[in-house]
């Protein structure tokens, strides 16, 4: 920011200001104001208004004021509230000289409330004819340019209320987030699934290899942890006899940020009893196409500049299947670590581990080389067992987890499978995973002792799930980077 500009910014200020401190003098701005219209409802009841055309019909509308044009005893506004934008007519015969006056002076930003007949203009503009005006609060600041927005990515991610304030895309975003979550949340409802609440604030962070964030509980005198997913008490209920449950929370990863990763997300995670990860393969295809159509219209969307189908049924194909078709050749977890380290090193996965094993290998050229690839919905299914500690194993392959993770557009947005419920075999993948841990792997899962003795009491067959829903909105929303779809990513301090 140059000094003129500073110099400018800070004279408007000091206008504002002072406007503001005779307001105060003069007994200060009202408590309340009763609202009885918004922008999008008058536009809707009244979109066949022909021009120059002046109702009976009063309306009494609020929101800042957006716009402000001048034609000597003629002026113009335009007031946005939450759902939209309206014009608002002011001539001085009708509003009178101290009103005229008190529009004249207000500043862009403004909260203000006003009242009036509904008209057009000549134009056809829809216009409430303002009769009645009241000043509920100064905005003390310049708004950013509103024809031009916020172009700078953080500031507007830092910032968000003056996001909001003027650009539109960013307000349509936030209303479709709003939207999408309350759709999966009565779609899951509706189909008899109970909405509950876990803990966020753990002894031990568990059910996903993530590294946690830590704190310090004071009057217990101990550490805890952020959870890293709700997996592990969902479970417990369905344990306890809850048959289908589901929760919308926030999950905290102490990981990097990236376009499709922020440490703190949100995720739904459900669990059903009796069913398998075949059958939450046919929930996740309903609900992910009534939300695009309850969101979108349609199930078919354009994403990045590119078509997409979410109308089911989506592709089913196995990691290895996916592997063999990207390397060219087919691939087992039957080939020798050697060969298949040539093929990983052929597809450019020059980073592999050569005391990684032939499945943890093979995942990985999943991960790097295939996932990426993958636009239409596919279902990936079949993952090692070594890089699915949770999940129970396929009864032909017990090498395999029968799992399966969505892929749209290169990105995973839900992960499921048939829930272990074996709890010699959970023990046994947990005392690995804290072998990993012990040897460096901060990631790797802890042994849950509460969680194994739930388990001997018995989990029946059990189909799990967790869908990003940030990805999803992401998605439908036409969004390329995770904090466009969070009002308030997290970013480093400023300064």
């Amino acid at each position: 920011m140059s000094e003129s500009h500073e110099s400018t910014e800070d004279q408007l200020i000091e206008a504002r200001r002072s406007k503001h401190q005779s307001i105060l003098d003069a007994g200060g701005y009202p408590h309340r104001f009763d609202r009885s219209d918004m922008a999008v409802e008058l536009r809707a009841a009244h979109a066949g208004l022909d021009p120059s055309t002046e109702t009976e019909v009063r309306a009494t509308v609020a929101g800042r004021l957006m716009l402000h044009r001048s034609f000597g005893k003629l002026q113009f506004g335009t007031l946005q509230d939450e759902s939209g934008a309206i014009q608002l007519f002011v001539e001085r015969a009708t509003l009178g000289e101290e009103g005229a006056e008190l529009f004249s002076s207000l500043d862009l930003g403004d909260w203000i409330g006003a009242s009036g007949v509904v008209m057009t203009t000549k134009k056809g503009e829809l216009s409430v004819k303002v009769d009645e005006l009241v000043l509920l609060q100064k905005s003390l600041r310049p708004l950013p340019d509103k024809y031009h927005g916020l172009s700078d990515v953080e500031l507007r991610s830092r910032r968000r209320y003056l996001d909001l304030m003027v650009n539109e895309e960013a307000r349509d975003v936030a209303l479709a987030r709003s939207k999408i979550v309350s759709q999966l949340r009565a779609e899951f409802e509706g189909r008899g699934y109970v909405e509950v609440e876990t803990p966020m604030l753990l002894h031990q962070a568990t059910g996903a290899n993530a590294r946690p964030f830590v704190t310090v509980h004071n009057t217990l005198d101990m550490e805890m942890s952020l959870r890293i997913a709700t997996e592990l008490y969902l479970k417990r209920l369905v344990v306890g006899g809850l048959g289908k449950v589901f929760e919308i929370g926030r999950i905290f990863r102490n990981e990097g940020i990236d376009s499709t990763h922020n440490p703190e997300f949100t995720m739904l995670e459900s669990y059903e009893a009796f069913a398998d990860f075949t059958d939450i393969m046919v929930l996740v295809e309903e609900v992910f196409s009534v939300v695009a159509e309850a969101t979108k219209g349609s199930t078919a969307i354009e994403y990045q500049g590119r078509e997409l189908d979410l109308s089911a049924p989506f592709r089913r194909a196995t990691v290895m299947e996916l592997v063999s078709e990207a390397v060219g050749q087919r691939v087992s977890l039957d080939m020798s670590l050697d060969d298949l380290l040539g093929i990983a090193r052929g597809v450019g996965v020059a980073e592999s581990d050569e005391e990684w094993s032939v499945a943890r290998l093979l995942f990985e050229i999943y991960e790097e080389v295939v996932e990426p690839k993958i636009w239409e919905p596919t279902f990936v299914t079949h993952q090692p067992v070594e890089v699915s500690p949770l999940a129970r194993r396929n009864p032909e392959d017990p090498r395999l987890a029968d799992r399966f993770e969505l892929v749209i557009a290169g990105a995973e947005y839900a992960n499921a499978f048939s829930e272990l419920n074996d709890p010699d075999d959970q023990r046994s993948r947990f005392e690995e995973q804290a072998a990993a841990r012990a040897a460096g792997d901060e990631e790797a899962h802890p042994v849950d002792e509460d969680y194994l003795l739930a388990l001997e009491y018995g989990l029946p067959p059990t189909g799990g799930l967790g869908i990003g829903v940030d990805r999803l909105v992401m998605l439908l929303t036409d969004q390329a980077h995770i904090r466009e779809v969070i009002l308030f990513p997290t970013l480093r301090p400023e300064g």
